[in-house]
């Protein structure tokens, strides 16, 4: 009730917000603040204010909350045993036919588990996991509350299609040859943060929400981008998309985290992904095994 009141601005507010009455929101604090021996709220015209000393009792109290909330939601897991919804943020980077055998594998031992998959784009997953709207988060990012492991990491290879201008220079690219050509980025897919993925210095730029977009737009000639080599395999490989030959590195590296909130909140089906999944990373290409970086 004390928490409501802050939230609310007020003893009556709060009543309606709780479905108490107002006398019985007023004695609960009241009662609080006698136990405690020092005033919680002052009066700030027909709202009230915390005092210094119910700043502090509000973090404090926001905390046992959060607890309480995190313990009651682990009994009903143990209540209910088996899951049967397992929600997932799932940063694009992240090669899709990985993800597809993971989830079918744990599909066919929790055959009645229904899978909600939401795709993201750099901080999204994060901000989804934030607001509990998912279970676990795959993400270019650590969490700063809850669990983040490093899960693997992703190859970018700068690439355009094999007629762009950029391959008809016929000698080692600058970032100055890269500045003047069209570069294609990712948009933030997070409504907290929003940012584009990959180098940024290229004076013309096209933004889109998708990799795949991305790479359709290149694969049709009209700009070039870093992306995952896991997920633009085939296309390397139909010669559709080409490595720019960068004077230096044209391959960069990004870390995926696995993050979850809270692991004793999480059931036999997500802690089975969660496993198949630390087993199915360990198999990502590298463009020096697959032969990419001599092209």
């Amino acid at each position: 009730m004390f928490q409501a009141v802050v939230e609310a601005g007020g003893f009556n507010q709060a009543a309606q917000q709780v479905h108490k009455s107002q006398s019985s929101v007023h004695h609960a604090v009241h009662k609080l603040e006698t136990a405690l021996g020092i005033p919680l709220f002052e009066n700030d015209g027909r709202r009230v204010r915390l005092t210094e000393a119910g700043e502090l009792m509000l973090r404090r109290a926001n905390f046992l909350l959060d607890e309480a909330h995190k313990l009651e939601a682990v009994a009903a897991n143990l209540q209910c045993g088996t899951e049967t919804q397992l929600r997932i943020a799932v940063d694009i980077i992240f090669p899709p036919t990985l993800l597809y055998k993971v989830l079918n594998k744990v599909s066919q031992e929790y055959p009645l588990l229904r899978i909600e998959l939401m795709e993201t784009v750099l901080n999204g997953a994060n901000s989804l996991l934030k607001s509990a709207e998912v279970d676990i988060a795959i993400s270019p990012f650590a969490i700063k509350n809850g669990f983040s492991e490093d899960l693997c990491e992703i190859e970018f290879v700068a690439v355009a299609h094999p007629d762009h201008p950029l391959h008809q220079l016929n000698r080692p690219l600058t970032i100055e040859d890269l500045k003047s050509h069209r570069q294609i980025v990712v948009r933030d897919s997070s409504a907290e943060r929003k940012a584009e993925s990959g180098w940024l210095g290229a004076d013309q730029r096209w933004t889109v929400s998708h990799v795949r977009t991305s790479v359709d737009i290149i694969c049709q000639g009209l700009g070039f981008a870093w992306l995952p080599l896991a997920i633009i395999k085939p296309q390397l490989n139909q010669g559709l998309l080409k490595p720019l030959p960068l004077d230096k590195s044209g391959v960069r590296k990004g870390l995926l985290y696995l993050c979850f909130e809270d692991g004793d909140r999480l059931g036999p089906a997500a802690r089975a992904f969660i496993g198949e999944l630390r087993y199915q990373s360990m198999t990502l290409p590298t463009a020096e095994a697959e032969g990419f970086l001599s092209l």
